[in-house]
């Protein structure tokens, strides 16, 4: 009988030594959130530099919009409006996603909006990270709900 208290009492304690430390972890993952930033885009600017050259527009939530031009070396549409600092997200399950473009927040978990991505005046099927870049094309992202 007296094993069996025994072993109770460690099994016990255990039990409130693994608890404690899923509590910490859970705490240290609640640490604080990275700050997002991005340039803003000026109406008709050049923004980069490089052999690839393609217009890219944003339209915010009240429908305004501003467009510039993106020159870059890189490959895909998303490399290029990250590196210059003119697009930032999350990268997810599904790619990157973008929640501030030209000092513009959309976060559907937050507010129930999301930046819609566009190829020309097509909704985008494939995500910016992705994106391979077309010389000429236009790229646009739009607040929507």
């Amino acid at each position: 009988m007296m094993q069996k208290t025994k072993f109770t009492r460690i099994l016990s304690l255990i039990l409130c030594m693994v608890l404690a430390a899923a509590l910490t972890l859970t705490a240290v993952g609640c640490g604080e959130e990275k700050t997002m930033t991005v340039e803003s885009i000026t109406d008709g600017e050049t923004y980069g530099e490089g052999a690839n050259s393609f217009a890219f527009t944003v339209t915010d939530k009240d429908g305004n919009s501003v467009s510039c031009t993106v020159k870059t070396d890189k490959t895909i549409v998303g490399d290029a409006l990250t590196e210059l600092g003119l697009i930032a997200g999350d990268p997810g399950p599904y790619g990157l996603y973008v929640k501030l473009v030209n000092g513009i927040t959309a976060d559907y978990d937050v507010d129930g909006t999301y930046w819609a991505f566009y190829i020309g005046d097509e909704y985008a099927s494939t995500g910016v990270d992705v994106t391979p870049i077309t010389e000429g094309a236009s790229y646009t992202f739009k607040v929507e709900s």
